[in-house]
């Protein structure tokens, strides 16, 4: 396919969910080694009460096998939240659309608080809606994440995410009274076999470029566009960090 038709074709694709499966043949990334969804499976067995925070579509809560008893998720765009609740339902998730903080649920209310790429991680009220002896378990964005493709379209950012680093994570969520067990970062591999998948992505993940947009970045778009088609995937990658806090019983 053409530039043009590449660039129409992304840009047209539906971003709603959680799903990544438009980019399949088309886009690699590599997975972190601890496994999210199999570990958060194994957290969530042994509680009575969960939220997971920032849900997305949903797809990966409804792909854990057994939920607690009491089991509440949040999202804020409202494409995901009716995705969410669509497919949360059916399985007792109470879905609420929760933009901004504070969060709609009275203190020491979880046993959990879980979150898969939050945008924004808002400690503070992780740490009051957990009750005392509670944990926090998420998979975070780390810092500077697909930041050759940030930069290939800004120029360099060499303070990209510097927020989203381990030791700036565990500094706020001490912060907020959380103890810290582990904050574990991973860089792993990703690539792009066209500058459709690139479109597609940055529409999807909208905080890696928060400013991105096909019209605007179309001189850009066209110059990696012919990088790849001259010398194959275009290669970046992203960083995960591990988070678990718990709440002083």
């Amino acid at each position: 396919m053409r530039f043009d038709e590449l660039i129409a074709e992304a840009a047209a694709a539906p971003v709603d969910g959680w799903d990544f499966s438009w980019l399949h043949g088309r886009a690699t990334e590599a997975r972190p080694s601890w496994g999210y969804q199999r570990a958060l499976g194994a957290r969530l067995a042994t509680v009575t009460a969960a939220l997971d925070l920032q849900t997305g579509g949903g797809e990966v809560l409804a792909g854990v096998r057994a939920l607690p008893a009491t089991m509440a998720a949040t999202e804020g765009w409202a494409p995901n939240a009716a995705r969410a609740t669509a497919l949360l339902h059916r399985r007792g998730v109470v879905v609420v659309t929760v933009e901004r903080p504070p969060l709609p649920f009275a203190d020491d209310a979880f046993d959990l608080v879980c979150s898969r790429h939050p945008n924004e991680v808002w400690w503070t009220e992780i740490a009051r809606v957990l009750r005392p002896g509670g944990r926090y378990f998420a998979q975070h964005v780390g810092p500077g994440s697909a930041l050759e493709l940030l930069e290939f379209l800004r120029g360099p950012r060499p303070r990209a995410g510097a927020q989203r680093a381990p030791g700036a994570e565990t500094a706020a969520a001490t912060a907020a009274g959380l103890t810290v067990g582990q904050a574990r970062l991973e860089r792993l591999p990703m690539a792009f076999f066209d500058i459709g998948a690139v479109v597609y992505y940055l529409r999807k993940v909208i905080w890696l470029v928060p400013d991105f947009d096909v019209e605007a970045d179309r001189a850009r778009l066209r110059a990696l566009h012919e990088r790849i088609e001259a010398d194959g995937p275009f290669v970046a990658h992203a960083t995960r960090v591990l988070v678990e806090a718990g709440k002083p019983g």
